[in-house]
């Protein structure tokens, strides 16, 4: 019955979220409250999920302060000039921007942090893609499809995680796995090209005559439509002035012509973001404390009147709202997942259903279901829980651990893009894209580099087939 149910309120949710039925934040708390009842929580689910809810207050601290910290870096121009060389050397052509999204979302993804990654990608090319007009929708599916296929880094969560389940390096793990992520990679880059062809085609059909001008032209003029960015400014107008870069930022959360502007406290404000990332990195100091650090240092020097700090806090309140409420309310789920035992008997029953027959191919059958498992359920719970069962029922039919572990991580490209994972709760808040709009974009792309991550694996002989 708790399989049942399981698998029956994922789908729920599923299906209301796309259907737009329910916001992801009504849904995330209606859906499971409802099946947590009928599965006969009781009044124990209050405990279940404020139990959740104590595990992600730390990822909700941190996504708040870091939601305000490179809102007031977008406010004060530290990025200004990141958009406009990158308006230089693309220009306007809608095509080789989303493809610049999918690049610049790898190159930050290489810190093995989603949260970071989606921030700094909204901040650089959200203004962009309002200025000319493209979805905001389609950033979000590049980012994430991006960042999900590079989540299988050594230094990221799932390949760590793989490798203390099972007592294997994490370079055994990875390296092997380098033709796989290339692939990935060039398919991640083909969808992204194809996207904004099609982005490009779009326009040009809405407003042949303006876009049948020269690309550097074509982008002086935008449609007006709102986007809820981390800097709170949403498009429209006419921009001017002989560089079309900074034309492009007229009217966008990066106006050149903005009071917020601290063009003096440029290298201050960069310096204080190079010590921050370096601190993400080095993770010597727990991250919510140095994003609280690092926004009341930034606010203190940037705007010493405290007017304007209480004026540029309430600016971002908007977004933090959104993404913490989401945050909090996918603790709903997750605390009824885990505390009806829902979770446990999923994971037993795909064990359990696996005949012996298939044993000798317990690699590949692991790598498919880490697709939907990773979706559904925790990392944590995945890796520690239901990847070491599969890896000692597997080692009897003389697949090793390590093999074991590569194929476990191929369901990342799909797994980032979960509702339980804050990050990709916090890249559709900032670019205010719903989270059924992002999914419908994303989910079958992921779908098709986990597929091909896989065939390559097996091709290679990386991933055992049998």
């Amino acid at each position: 019955m708790l399989v049942i149910l399981g698998f029956l309120m994922i789908a729920t949710f599923m299906v209301l979220i796309m259907t737009k039925k329910l916001t992801p934040i009504l849904a995330l708390i209606i859906v499971p409250t409802a099946f947590g009842l009928f599965a006969g929580a009781g009044f124990g689910i209050g405990d279940m999920v404020m139990d959740s809810i104590k595990d992600m207050s730390s990822t909700a601290a941190l996504l708040m302060f870091a939601i305000v910290y490179f809102g007031l870096m977008i406010n004060v121009g530290l990025f200004d000039p990141l958009v406009r060389l990158i308006l230089r050397k693309l220009g306007n052509d809608p095509a080789k921007i989303v493809l610049g999204t999918a690049l610049l979302s790898g190159a930050v993804s290489l810190d093995g942090d989603g949260s970071t990654t989606f921030i700094v990608v909204t901040a650089a090319l959200l203004p962009v893609y309002q200025r000319l007009g493209l979805s905001p929708v389609v950033l979000t599916c590049v980012a994430g499809l991006t960042n999900g296929t590079l989540n299988i880094v050594p230094w990221g969560g799932p390949t760590a995680r793989a490798a203390a389940a099972l007592k294997v390096p994490a370079s055994d793990i990875f390296v092997p796995l380098v033709p796989s992520l290339v692939a990935g990679l060039v398919v991640s880059l083909g969808f992204a090209w194809m996207l904004g062809v099609r982005e490009r085609n779009r326009l040009r059909a809405a407003d042949p005559i303006r876009w049948s001008r020269e690309p550097a032209m074509a982008g002086v003029a935008s449609s007006g439509a709102s986007v809820g960015s981390v800097g709170g400014a949403s498009s429209g107008g006419s921009a001017g002035g002989a560089d079309p870069a900074a034309g492009s930022m007229a009217d966008t959360a990066l106006d050149p012509d903005r009071e917020s502007l601290r063009p003096k406290l440029i290298w201050f404000n960069l310096a204080l973001t190079v010590a921050i990332m370096v601190m993400l990195v080095v993770n010597v100091v727990p991250l919510p404390f140095v994003f609280m650090v690092g926004c009341a240092v930034a606010l203190v020097v940037n705007f010493p009147h405290i007017g304007d700090q209480a004026k540029q806090l309430a600016s971002h309140a908007t977004s933090v709202i959104a993404v913490v409420a989401m945050v909090l309310a996918a603790g709903v789920l997750t605390g009824v997942l885990s505390g009806t035992g829902m979770v446990d008997a999923m994971s037993s029953w795909l064990v359990g259903i696996i005949p012996d027959s298939l044993g000798p191919h317990m690699a590949v059958i692991t790598a498919l279901l880490s697709i939907p498992m990773t979706f559904f359920m925790s990392n944590d719970a995945f890796y520690f829980g239901v990847l070491p069962v599969l890896s000692n029922t597997a080692a009897h039919f003389g697949v090793a651990p390590v093999e074991m572990a590569r194929a476990s991580v191929i369901g990342q490209p799909v797994h980032l893009q979960s509702p339980l994972v804050p990050a990709i709760l916090l890249l559709v808040s900032l670019a205010g894209v719903d989270l059924g709009d992002h999914h419908k974009k994303v989910l079958w792309r992921a779908l098709v580099v986990a597929f091909v991550m896989l065939a390559v694996g097996i091709g290679l002989a990386v991933i055992p087939f049998g």
